[in-house]
């Protein structure tokens, strides 16, 4: 996969938190944290409606109430998804022990929904832990939503009408009411993250 995309990504939410750090604070302080960079507003999520491998929607409405981790990505992915969803089992596994797991969510959205049947996303989000869930939609949809949470993609051609999609490594992160507040930028390690979310539950009970 090619890293210029993911790179620039980066940038661009390293610029926007640069670029609000200068807006409205909190009423309440964030707790001090070891790597998710927060922005100092939180971003509108604009209303949207994805179907779950399990044939459910999706929708704003659903990030409510707890911190959602929002990764974007396609089960083809030969490397970023991977290792992003493995670093997230670990995550998972130590939050589980912490006892937080009803306050924390994880959605792996694929932007391939040519190649990625509802079956095929059970299959490869469930393969890497079963709390895990997924979710598609349309180009349009998905488009719409990269832009809206700083998470580009962009499909590659290649040989004999074959594709790659080149997207952000970063997660996102949604707060309780439905708003991003913030990023997990790569590299991705389980141990500070865990440290963090178990940081901002208790921050936001």
């Amino acid at each position: 996969m090619k890293r210029t995309l993911a790179q620039l990504a980066g940038l661009a939410l390293t610029l926007a938190v640069l670029t609000l750090a200068g807006c409205n604070q909190r009423a309440a302080p964030p707790p001090a944290l070891e790597v998710a960079q927060l922005f100092p507003t939180p971003r509108d999520v604009p209303a949207f409606t994805l179907t779950r491998s399990d044939g459910k929607p999706l929708t704003n409405a659903d990030w409510k109430g707890r911190y959602t981790l929002v990764f974007m990505g396609y089960t083809h992915c030969p490397d970023i998804c991977p290792t992003t969803l493995l670093t997230m089992h670990r995550m998972w596994a130590e939050l589980k022990k912490a006892g937080v797991t009803d306050r924390v969510a994880v959605e792996f959205i694929t932007v391939d929904p040519k190649r990625d049947t509802p079956k095929r996303l059970a299959e490869y989000v469930h393969g890497f832990d079963p709390a895990f869930a997924g979710a598609t939609g349309s180009e349009a949809q998905l488009e719409k939503l990269s832009k809206a949470l700083l998470l580009p993609f962009k499909i590659v051609p290649g040989a004999h009408g074959d594709y790659s999609v080149d997207h952000s490594a970063t997660v996102a992160i949604i707060g309780p009411d439905a708003r991003e507040i913030g990023v997990f930028m790569p590299p991705l390690h389980a141990a500070p993250m865990v440290v963090d979310l178990q940081r901002m539950v208790a921050w936001k009970p």
